[in-house]
């Protein structure tokens, strides 16, 4: 006995068809996660759950970046959902990082920014990463050193430099971001920058940055005077 197509399994095809034929690019925001569920969720029309998500947390990046139990909390989402989202938002940082990674040399902080913003800027509370590189100035590896609250990170600069000793490291970015959005440096992150500057210079180690990042901006202590 022939049954009828569900109505939503026509729109899934038009726009995965949209998708192939153009890319992202076409997509408004909730149709680019309506596409991504489509994936988790087998026998759902997923455009209103794609809104719903969007209203919760307000932009498809901050769904992205949303605690994955925040979003298994959204009727509809389940923990395997918010899995797979979360899974989308780390192949990014991975993708980002092995773009990084590739680069010939590192010469600025434009190189470096991409990959800090996929990896920092939706976190909910402050994060140092540091990015080692070597005599050549290729990335070795990067290392989160320290975890901190919504408006402060804590670590001492002898165990940054250990970290990068670690690493068998010629030279080391610092990189955290700030939750609140705003880049400007504290004077305690001037201040560890410096320090942790004069004890790598003792060990032969450079400090070629220290990166702050926030959602639509960053900024560079070293392009701003604050490392010399």
């Amino acid at each position: 006995m022939p049954t009828d197509k569900p109505s939503y399994l026509g729109h899934r095809e038009r726009i995965r068809a949209k998708f192939a034929a153009s890319g992202l690019a076409p997509l408004a925001d909730h149709e680019v996660l309506e596409l991504l569920l489509t994936y988790a969720i087998a026998r759902r029309d997923t455009k209103p759950l794609a809104w719903a998500l969007i209203k919760q947390f307000g932009s498809l990046g901050k769904v992205l970046d949303a605690d994955p139990a925040a979003l298994a909390a959204v009727k509809g989402v389940g923990k395997g959902t918010a899995a797979f989202l979360k899974l989308v938002r780390a192949l990014f940082t991975r993708y980002s990082l092995e773009e990084l990674r590739q680069s010939a040399i590192i010469r600025s902080p434009e190189q470096v920014v991409k990959y800090c913003k996929a990896s920092l800027s939706g976190r909910s509370e402050e994060c140092l990463e540091l990015i080692y590189l070597s005599v050549r100035n290729t990335v070795i590896r990067t290392e989160t050193v320290a975890l901190g609250l919504i408006d402060r990170v804590s670590i001492s600069p002898r165990k940054i430099v250990e970290c990068a000793l670690a690493a068998k490291a010629s030279a080391v970015i610092l990189v955290h971001n700030h939750p609140s959005g705003d880049v400007t440096p504290s004077l305690e992150d001037i201040l560890l920058t410096q320090e942790v500057v004069e004890a790598a210079r003792l060990l032969g180690i450079s400090v070629y940055d220290h990166i702050i990042v926030g959602r639509q901006a960053y900024y560079s202590l070293k392009a701003n005077g604050k490392i010399q």
